[in-house]
Parts: C-alpha cells; sequence; structure tokens
C-alpha cells in the first residue's frame, strides 16, 4: 500500500495547485507546437485560433482535434517539433490499417516517460528492489521498453522476457521468482494456463501484483486472474501517440479506475460525433492533450476510447472509468450498437464456460450474422458447458438486445494470443459481400 509521503508532491496536490500547472504547461505546449509543426499552425490557422488566446483551461475545447489520420499524412516525421537529430527514440504502431503512426522522444520525453511508468509501478504496490517481468512485446511497440524503462527508474530489478514462448514464460517466473508482471490480461490468461498444464498452482507463484493494459478488460476477467493466480491485478492505460503505457494508472489501495497523470496529459471528454465538450462525469470519447512533451506535442488527440472521468480519490487527479469500447471497435450488428467488452461481461457471468472468446461476424442474404466462440472450462463437462451457451445466448439477446449464436467448443478450442493483444473479432462480412 502506498505511503503518502512517498508520493510525488503534485499526486496530493490541491486543486489550485494543478490546474496552474495545468494551465502554465498547456500554454507552453500550443506555442510549441504551433512554432514548431505545420500540421499544427496550418489547423489552428484554418479554425482562427492562436496559442495566445488560451486562458484558461476550459478554452483549449476552441482548438482543433488531431486523429489518427492526421498523424498517418504526416508520416513518417512530419509531427516532429524538433529537429531529427534531438528525437532520441522513434516507436511506432502496427499499421494493420494503414501506414504506421510513428512517435519520437528527446532524451527528456525518454526521462519523462520512464518517471511515469515508475509512478505507475509505485501506484501498483511496486517498490525499489522487486523484481518485475516483462511480457509486453518489446520493439516499435511502446509496451515492452516502455515498461522496462520505468522499472528500472524505480530501481526495480527487470527481466526482459517480452512476448510468446509460454513455456519458458512460466519456467522463469518459477525460477526466477519475480514479484510483478507486466503483460496485456488476455495473454496473463495464456500464462495461467501453461502453469496449470504443468501442474503448478498459479497462485502458489511469487507473483503478487499483475499490471495489465494493451487492451480493455473488464471487472470479470479482473476476477478470473486475481483469483486463478493469487494476486492483485491492476490496470494501466496508454496509448503510444500520447506517450504510451503509463498516461494513467490504478492505485492498488484502490482499484477504482485508472488515475490519469494530469500534470503530463490534459484530459477531456468528448461526444464521439459531435465532438461537443460533455459535462464532467457524463460518457464519451477520451480526449488528451500532453503538457511535456518535446518531440511530438500532440493537441486535442482523438483516443477513440470510450470512457467517462471520475473523481478523485487515492490521488489528486482525476480517474478513468473501465473503457466501454473504442468507437472504432463498435460492431453495429442489425442496427445494433454492440461492444466486445459488453459479450465479455457476460460471459464471465456463466461459471461452466472459460474466459476466452473470439466473435466472428458475417453477412448471409445481406443481413449481418454474429456468432460467439467460446469454450468450456477443463474441469467442466461439456454438456454444463452447452448449457452455459445456452444460457449466454439468451443473456445476449436480453440485456444487449440482439440475437447470436453462441457455438461451445471443447477446452482450448478459442484461438489464443501469442504475443500482444487478443483477437476479439473476426468481421468476414466486407469478404461475403
Amino acid at each position: 500500500m502506498s505511503n503518502r509521503a512517498d508520493l510525488e508532491p503534485i499526486e496530493t496536490a490541491s486543486q489550485d495547485e494543478l490546474q496552474s500547472l495545468q494551465l502554465q504547461r498547456l500554454k507552453a505546449t500550443l506555442q510549441h507546437a504551433y512554432a514548431n509543426v505545420p500540421h499544427y499552425r496550418q489547423r489552428f490557422d484554418e479554425k482562427g485560433v492562436h496559442p495566445d488566446d488560451l486562458t484558461s483551461l476550459s478554452d483549449l475545447a476552441k482548438f482543433p482535434f488531431t486523429g489518427k489520420e492526421d498523424l498517418r499524412a504526416n508520416y513518417p516525421f512530419g509531427m516532429f517539433a524538433v529537429p531529427r537529430d534531438k528525437v532520441v527514440r522513434i516507436h511506432a504502431s502496427s499499421g494493420t490499417t494503414g501506414k504506421p503512426t510513428v512517435v519520437g522522444y528527446t532524451q527528456k520525453d525518454i526521462d519523462t516517460w520512464s518517471g511515469l511508468v515508475a509512478r505507475s509501478i509505485r501506484a501498483s504496490g511496486g517498490r525499489a528492489g522487486d523484481i518485475v517481468h516483462v511480457a509486453y512485446g518489446y520493439g516499435l511497440f511502446t509496451g515492452g521498453l516502455g515498461a522496462h524503462y520505468g522499472a528500472e527508474k524505480l530501481g526495480c530489478t527487470v527481466i526482459p522476457m517480452s512476448g510468446g514462448q509460454t513455456e519458458k514464460q512460466v519456467q522463469l517466473i518459477t525460477d526466477f521468482r519475480p514479484d510483478i508482471i507486466m503483460v496485456t490480461p488476455s495473454y496473463m490468461l495464456n500464462i495461467i494456463e501453461e502453469f496449470e498444464r504443468q501442474g503448478l498452482d498459479p497462485a502458489a507463484s511469487s507473483l503478487r501484483i499483475g499490471i495489465f493494459g494493451a487492451e480493455p478488460w473488464g471487472q470479470g476477467m479482473r476476477e478470473e486472474i486475481e483469483q486463478r493466480a493469487g494476486l492483485d491485478a491492476v490496470d494501466i492505460y496508454g496509448l503510444s501517440e500520447v506517450m504510451g503505457p503509463g498516461v494513467a494508472n490504478e492505485c492498488i489501495e484502490t482499484k477504482d479506475g485508472p488515475v490519469i497523470w494530469e500534470d503530463h496529459f490534459y484530459p477531456e471528454i468528448i461526444h464521439p460525433v459531435t465532438g461537443e465538450v460533455m459535462p464532467e462525469g457524463e460518457a464519451g470519447e477520451l480526449v488528451f492533450t500532453s503538457l511535456t512533451k518535446e518531440a511530438m506535442p500532440v493537441i486535442r488527440y482523438r483516443t477513440r476510447d470510450l470512457t467517462r472521468l471520475l473523481p478523485p480519490t487515492a490521488r489528486a487527479m482525476r480517474r478513468m472509468d473501465k473503457i466501454a469500447g473504442r468507437s472504432d471497435d463498435m460492431m453495429i450488428i442489425r442496427g445494433v450498437n454492440v461492444f466486445p467488452s459488453q459479450i465479455e461481461e457476460l460471459l464471465f457471468q456463466q461459471p461452466a464456460l472459460a474466459p476466452h472468446y473470439q466473435i466472428l461476424l458475417t453477412r448471409n442474404l445481406h443481413l449481418d450474422q454474429l456468432e460467439v466462440l467460446v469454450e468450456t472450462r477443463e474441469e467442466v463437462r461439456h454438456g454444463d458447458g452447452v448449457r452455459g451457451g445456452a444460457q449466454l445466448e439468451q443473456m445476449i439477446k436480453s440485456y444487449i438486445g440482439i440475437s447470436c449464436t453462441v457455438t461451445v467448443l471443447p477446452p482450448n478450442g478459442v484461438e489464443r494470443t501469442q504475443v500482444g493483444k487478443a483477437r476479439r473479432v473476426i468481421d468476414k462480412r466486407v469478404q461475403s459481400v
């Protein structure tokens, strides 16, 4: 648990102190972006706003949004606000739907990022001297190196395992006895299953804290992991365009949603369609403006993540609710908006079914069809799993409002992710038109 005396002063600052710092940093960021990034200068000028127009935090609403399409249009280095030779590292998204989005960091940016991930690990219950097993992917993806540098900054011993090689993951956890694991929640389930396949009890391992992120996960997933692995499961949030992991993190003492590190990232919630700023506490799309980034400041970046802001609890800064989904992950099935997370929450209410699923979308005679692939738990008879599947089908109809088919497979029947994020949705509708 956190000792308040160990926290950075800003983590317990007054609202006036925090907002004064935000306003000062926001003014500097807008000036920096306008002076050094042609894209921002053009967009500001088109909208008829200038950095000098910001005199209060609410004035940020006058400024234009930035989207992933802007980053792609300025590929590779057009969004950089410093000379390229001042950029000490480059990361990029996978680029599965087009050109990758490229981000750059100065040495000061790397130091800031490392400090924020260290703050996040500390909020999760980690301390100097702990051994941290990093099973996020290394490389252009920000997860592995972001976690790595932050853990080192805190004074931890880092095992840079990366993703994949699940048998070896279990071997190293057993042999090196780490205190903390940082990994996607879906891959943590694979590791838990590998422990069990080897006849080992995952709850008896040395792990006491899991810091999970890079994909949406709900309370059902938390309870599943905590019960089977015998650890505290804590949520870390981030995205490469804004920095990487460590934009927000849950506190172990409350586990009530990630605290946004508002001294570095200013959050807004907007209506996903109109772009209007929503009242405090209302749900909508999360937007971030960076307050301290040198190499690549982002102004009102649309994350596409759907959530709401919650009042401070364990720290002086606001929290974000669990991600309900992404506006670009939303499936529209026969006119009904459906998020994978909704189906996941219902799945966890079926004790006979394992916490793995995949959603198949097809089209038959111009009608969308949704099939959910699930599997029976190892210790459960298949007939009980089939009954659980039938109940899940009814619950999806009742709670979400769509008819679907739930197909119950035997244990290990659903495709597993070996590295990175789980592939939850396979949309075959384009091919079948």
